[in-house]
């Protein structure tokens, strides 16, 4: 560099203007092969009278590949400075060209440069022109307190597009992680201009040219300020620290502030370190189990599979682990979780307006995301606790740029089964782990790739014939891309298998081995562009194939009487079609709508039965059973599917949101037990069972007080469900070649209001939820073997009209915190017998009208003491230890209730999982 006294004058410069050259022909020839663009500039100086000035520190990452012949100058300059940031200034009159970063340099001001500057000083339009950005104007004195980032410089000015706004996109990325930081609010300060990231860290956003100051928080972030100078669209990589913030652990969502701005109805978020200080059951952290502490979740009693959505059954849930579906993501009953929480980030759940990407269920999705592993050093996590041991290790594979991630848990005691109040299962045992591994490499700025692979297995044995064992396998790839400044994409990759089996093994000949398993396999390619600074646009396409093997038994041994049974493999595919806008009308006013198209193949081979038209399916009422060739299309269903939501700010932290939407469930659950069990089957829609559909509106009300420590809000919702299923009394489902003639389908309805308040932040936080609900079914039919209660609607066996949870944490010192869980609940509906009768010398038991009582009410409190390890920045690994105390009032919650006859009088009884207080003691650790 031949001198650097002009360039500290230039980088004050804070106008630009159109280039003004005028320059005598000079012919230059280069050829240059990845060579830094400093070396390149100091070649072509020494083949003409001119002089460079640059500065060296701003060319270290720039190179050239070109090659030119007998060129003026100025068309070199053109050609090899035209992919950087750079841009350049001659002067003739002493032949020195001067290189800036950005910026154009001018000699003289514009045309009526002066005729605006009747605006106060600081104004961002200060200096507008139809023809040119506002200047910048700037010192020191406007940064914050908040830690200082150098000042970053975007695009590059073109004289012939300049404009009052560009678009800034980006990622935000955790610096100590590498993962990315999703909910994160991006504000500009002193203006009501703010963006939020998405689920991957991307944002994008609208910003004057010139200088801007970002203002970025979330939780768990520290806040920070990034000045910018926007010169034209661009990117920017936030690279953001970890905040320290006490107790914020139970904080469900990571920005408290969404709740009011997106236009998302029933949306809730939960970190994977909200249940750190929760009290469950033996101490284990539960994502699951604090989804139902919210409004609008709940399940059907304490130990059962599944969790209940606004009313819906358990299959209408669309579970995702890293984009793959997870079956049953539940151990031993729904006790523990089946995810370990140590490489768990945390759960988006939408149960009321569905992102227009998803599909395929009708009460909503619980999109599960894994953590991306330390790219910087060894970390990890793992806790021991009276019946589980739980480890996760994070390890650096490429320093920067890639790592891996291990985890594994699993149980080792089987006295929890000795210790339930039934005696018929004092010899029983159970058993289970899981185990996921995860790759996360990012490649350069634009593309990133992600692999996820999950095993769980559970066995268990609650008779001393038969053990019963599930499984759940997946694998998922993903790909993130940005292609260009305002796009970027995902392409990925999931397979999912879930399966279960039973091994008998009694005293007669009749050993046997049975199995049923779901195959699904799912390619799906997304997009997101930002059109403009209003309309945000996502759209794709999916597909899935489907692989069931309904279920099949065969004899165990030589010696087993037991005959072999396989029903016939059931295959399918489904596509959809997706476009979603994000418009925002005003800083009032946001709309998201959407369309999605769904379509849904059953497929050959197999054979399929017609039935007579306008009678019940039965064997008197089947005329052919028609066969059909491999990959040969049995029946088609599928439809439009609309998504609707708007939110309408009336202040900054108080608004009304409203959605609609609408989908096609084309799967179905094969069980006619009161709850949920492991080994139900899943069945596809295919020409006599049609696939569910439902619709819903929600309407609700969010406010926050005091800069988003405390959060209320109030949402109401209606949803309409057609050909749900129930079964026949006493239905024979598995291993039935025609389940159709078992199954009712029918009407259903589910409406309810929903309540939160929430506390944040300070010594004592949590939240007080509570939903009034009511889920209804009606089964009507002119012919009485397929009409339920006359026709009338019923309490599904999942309407729970009343359910409270409350959920609080106090901090007594900076070590020591107490936590308490409180659960009340309506009891769940049940259908009792109401006497007896004779009839042909033989005793029948007459029963009420299906759902017509109720079990008594389910109510629960725990406590938990958290005790943190000392606060040393240098030891080996922290630890926290949770002492906790599950069901401290000692409620014998009924799990059922259930009828005996005994000396011809019949009598109810009730089981219940844990009529005692169980107390657990967890040792946590991480390093």
């Amino acid at each position: 560099m031949k001198s650097t006294k002009l360039i500290s004058v230039l980088s004050t410069v804070v106008f630009s203007f159109n280039i003004l050259i005028g320059q005598e022909s000079t012919n230059i020839s280069g050829n240059y092969t990845n060579i830094p663009l400093k070396d390149a500039l100091l070649d072509i100086e020494s083949k003409t009278d001119y002089r460079f000035f640059f500065l060296d520190d701003r060319m270290k990452e720039e190179k050239v590949n070109l090659s030119f012949n007998a060129l003026e100058i100025s068309e070199v300059l053109d050609i090899i400075l035209e992919s950087s940031a750079y841009n350049y200034y001659i002067k003739e009159d002493d032949k020195r060209i001067f290189i800036i970063k950005n910026a154009i340099i001018y000699d003289e001001l514009p045309d009526g440069f002066f005729k605006d500057s009747t605006k106060e000083e600081g104004d961002s339009s200060i200096g507008q022109r139809s023809n040119a950005p506002p200047p910048t104007f700037y010192n020191e004195e406007v940064r914050s307190t908040a830690k200082r980032y150098p000042v970053v410089r975007i695009g590059k000015s073109d004289p012939n597009n300049l404009q009052l706004e560009y678009t800034l996109s980006g990622k935000a990325i955790n610096s100590v992680t590498g993962e990315p930081v999703p909910d994160l609010t991006i504000r500009v300060k002193n203006a009501d201009s703010f963006v939020i990231t998405d689920s991957n860290g991307n944002f994008s956003i609208q910003l004057p040219s010139g200088y801007n100051i970002l203002v970025v928080r979330a939780m768990g972030i520290a806040s920070t300020e990034r000045e910018v100078i926007m010169y034209n669209d661009g990117n920017l990589e936030l690279l953001l620290e970890e905040g320290l913030q006490q107790l914020d652990e139970v904080v469900v969502q990571a920005d408290a502030a969404r709740n009011v701005e997106d236009a998302d109805t029933g949306s809730e978020q939960i970190d994977s370190e909200a249940s750190k200080n929760i009290p469950l059951v033996l101490g284990e952290r539960d994502i699951l189990q604090v989804a139902k502490a919210l409004p609008g979740i709940s399940s059907a009693g304490e130990g059962a599979t599944g969790l209940n959505v606004r009313g819906g059954k358990t299959d209408q849930n669309l579970v995702l682990l890293d984009d793959a579906v997870i079956y049953n993501p539940q151990h031993f009953f729904g006790i523990f979780q089946a995810l370990n929480p140590f490489t768990t980030k945390g759960v988006d759940i939408y149960k009321g307006a569905m992102p227009v990407e998803f599909g395929g269920r009708l009460s909503s999705v619980f999109d599960i995301r894994t953590k991306n592993g330390n790219v910087e050093k060894l970390a990890g996590e793992g806790s021991i606790g009276p019946v589980t041991g739980n480890f996760a290790l994070e390890i650096p594979i490429v320093k920067e740029k890639s790592s891996l991630v291990v985890g594994g848990r699993g149980a080792y005691a089987d006295w929890i089964l000795r210790s339930l109040d039934e005696p018929s299962l004092n010899n029983s045992n159970a058993s289970f782990f899981d185990g996921i591994v995860k790759y996360h490499h990012k490649i350069n700025d634009n593309n990133e790739v992600k692999a996820t692979a999950y095993y769980s297995k559970d066995a268990f044995s609650i008779t001393s014939d038969s053990l019963y064992n599930y499984d759940n396998r997946l694998f998922s790839l993903r790909w993130d891309r940005k292609m260009g400044e305002r796009t970027t994409t995902a392409m990925v990759l999931g397979n999912s298998n879930y399966g279960f089996g039973i091994d008998f093994d009694g005293q007669a000949n009749t050993d046997f081995n049975l199995d049923y398993s779901i195959n699904e396999t799912e390619f799906k390619y997304k997009f997101r562009t930002l059109l403009n600074e209003r309309n945000t646009l996502d759209y794709g396409i999916s597909a899935k194939y489907y692989s069931v093997n309904p279920g099949s038994i065969r004899p165990d041994g030589n010696e087993s009487n037991v005959s072999t049974i396989r029903i016939d493999k059931e295959q399918a595919v489904e596509g959809a079609l997706f476009l979603g806008d994000e418009f925002k009308l005003n800083d009032k006013l946001l709309f998201d709508l959407g369309v999605r198209y769904a379509f849904f193949a059953a497929l050959g081979p197999g054979t399929q039965r017609n039935y007579q038209e306008g009678f019940p399916k039965n064997e008197s009422t089947a005329q052919e059973t028609i066969s059909y060739d491999g990959a040969e299309i049995i029946k088609t269903y599928g439809g439009p599917e609309a998504r609707f939501s708007a939110r309408y700010l009336f202040t900054p932290d108080f608004s009304i949101k409203a959605s609609f939407n609408n989908s096609y469930q084309f799967l179905h659950t094969l069980s006619n037990n009161t709850t949920v069990s492991p080994i139900d089957t899943w069945k596809l829609s295919d020409l006599n069972i049609a696939p569910q559909t439902g619709y819903q509106a929600s309407l609700g009300l969010y406010k926050n007080f005091k800069e988003n420590e405390y959060e209320l809000s109030l949402e109401g919702y209606y949803k309409g469900m057609d050909n749900v299923l129930d079964f026949k009394t006493g239905a024979d489902l598995f291993l039935n070649e025609n389940v159709e003639t078992e199954v009712l389908q029918g009407d259903g309805k589910a409406y309810g209001v929903e309540f939160l308040a929430k506390k944040n932040r300070g010594d004592l936080n949590g939240w007080l939820s509570y939903t009034y609900s009511r889920s209804l079914y009606r089964f009507d039919s002119e012919f009485s073997e397929e009409r339920i209660n006359n026709g009338e609607f019923f309490p599904s066996n999942f309407d729970r009209p009343h359910d409270v949870s409350v959920i609080t944490n106090y901090r007594i010192t900076r070590r020591y915190s107490l936590s308490a869980n409180f659960v009340y609940q309506t009891g769940r509906p049940v259908t009792y017998p109401i006497g007896t009768f004779r009839f042909n010398n033989a005793d029948f038991v007459a029963f009420s009208d299906r759902n017509e009582f109720r079990i008594p009410d389910f109510y629960r409190l725990d406590l938990g003491l958290n005790i943190e390890g000392n606060h040393k920045k240098n030891k080996l690994a922290h630890s926290f230890v949770t002492i906790s105390v599950y069901n401290v009032l000692g409620r014998n919650n009924p799990y059922s209730v259930f009828f005996v006859t005994e000396n011809g009088e019949v009598k109810a009884l009730q089981s219940s999982i844990f009529a005692i207080p169980i107390p657990s003691i967890t040792y946590n650790f991480k390093f």
